[in-house]
């Protein structure tokens, strides 16, 4: 049987870049079951896909999801090579860079990455931005030479530019006390962007701070409610401003975010990229619940004893920290029963059918 790889980032991006598609890029903390099912919808409806897990997940020690790069990229190439099907990457997210001293580590990070056979990397240096700067080129002077100095470390350890490249400006989910978001600004993102290009660093997606937030937002009995706070508005008027660069934007914090909206308002001619990562790991916790009640209250339970606040609905306290018992129990949903797994692949793929169309993702692994 042949090992289906992942593609490189860079001709797979610049392929999909005319089309008016979002690539829904999977941040799967639990693999088992799930990447079979979002791997098999992708290839049933011709649909590229790519899957990536951010440094607070995957680490060198495994993160909080108990997967070193070398585990995950194994993981999901042998899934793949299942399922026989190769139009994907494997993506290194949020690589965060939150203080210079941080770069060492972070290449320690990307190295193992590229030796697991990542095709493609984030680098977040967006929490490195000077409030005392007087333009934005000011402002930005430690994103953008932290952004370059590990791109061109990328670009030296592979000894090519095949490899995919997001960038971010502006700290998602960050809030003034006083405003509310901090939202990007079209000045800041251009500005990023032109600056990148004079340091030869040739980014194909842009995060930006715009009114999205990671996980869900909750009600007051800590139940999870709509998300509508992109502001579609802005997107769309950033994207437009940082086209002619060849980049679209990478939009961050789907998850909660109605499917409608995606469908009918996303200005799908400017986001290429699309990140979903809790929505994956709520599938499985529905399926366990059923299929394997018993490690289902254990998990649970646990992360009640470890996180529980008074005053907070436990249900909104297990959405919340419930990531951080993965780790804890991997062994136990690595190890779940065939009829489980085959629950879990079923439940993530027809999950994964409805976000590929609201994506509008159908057929257009043609175009690689």
């Amino acid at each position: 049987m042949s090992d289906y790889k992942p593609m490189w980032g860079k001709p797979f991006y610049e392929k999909l870049h005319p089309t008016k598609s979002i690539i829904m890029a999977c941040n799967t903390r639990i693999g088992k079951g799930v990447v079979k099912g979002i791997l098999q919808a992708a290839k049933d409806t011709d649909s590229p896909i790519a899957f990536e897990l951010a440094k607070s997940e995957s680490d060198l020690k495994g993160g909080y999801t108990g997967l070193t790069p070398a585990k995950y990229g194994k993981f999901v190439r042998g899934v793949a090579t299942e399922v026989q099907y190769s139009n994907y990457v494997i993506h290194g997210d949020h690589i965060k860079v939150g203080k210079p001293e941080d770069i060492p580590g972070v290449k320690e990070l990307i190295t193992a990455q590229i030796e697991a056979g990542y095709t493609s990397f984030a680098i977040d240096a967006s929490f490195l931005y000077d409030e005392s700067g007087t333009n934005d080129k000011e402002r930005l002077a430690g994103n953008i030479k932290a952004t370059t100095e590990v791109t061109h470390f990328i670009e030296d350890k592979l000894g090519h530019k095949k490899f995919g490249l997001e960038v971010e400006v502006g700290e998602i989910g960050k809030k003034d006390p006083k405003t509310g978001l901090v939202m990007t600004t079209v000045s800041e993102a251009t500005t990023f962007i032109e600056s990148l290009k004079e340091q030869d660093v040739h980014p194909h997606f842009l995060a930006i701070a715009n009114g999205s937030v990671h996980g869900f937002q909750y009600d007051e009995r800590g139940n999870p409610i709509r998300q509508e706070g992109i502001d579609i508005q802005l997107t769309s008027d950033i994207g437009q401003a940082i086209k002619p660069f060849g980049v679209k934007i990478a939009q961050h914090g789907i998850t909660g975010t109605p499917l409608d909206i995606i469908a009918k308002r996303f200005p799908k001619d400017v986001i290429g990229k699309g990140n979903v990562g809790t929505n994956w790991m709520t599938v499985a916790w529905d399926v366990l619940k059923i299929f394997e009640p018993e490690l289902f209250e254990t998990i649970f339970k646990w992360t009640s004893e470890n996180y529980h606040k008074t005053g907070v609905p436990v249900n909104e306290t297990f959405l919340k920290y419930s990531k951080l018992a993965i780790v804890e129990h991997f062994d136990e949903l690595y190890d779940v029963d065939a009829s489980t797994e085959h629950a879990l692949a079923s439940a993530a793929y027809t999950s994964a059918l409805m976000f590929l169309k609201a994506f509008n993702s159908y057929g257009q692994a043609k175009n690689l």
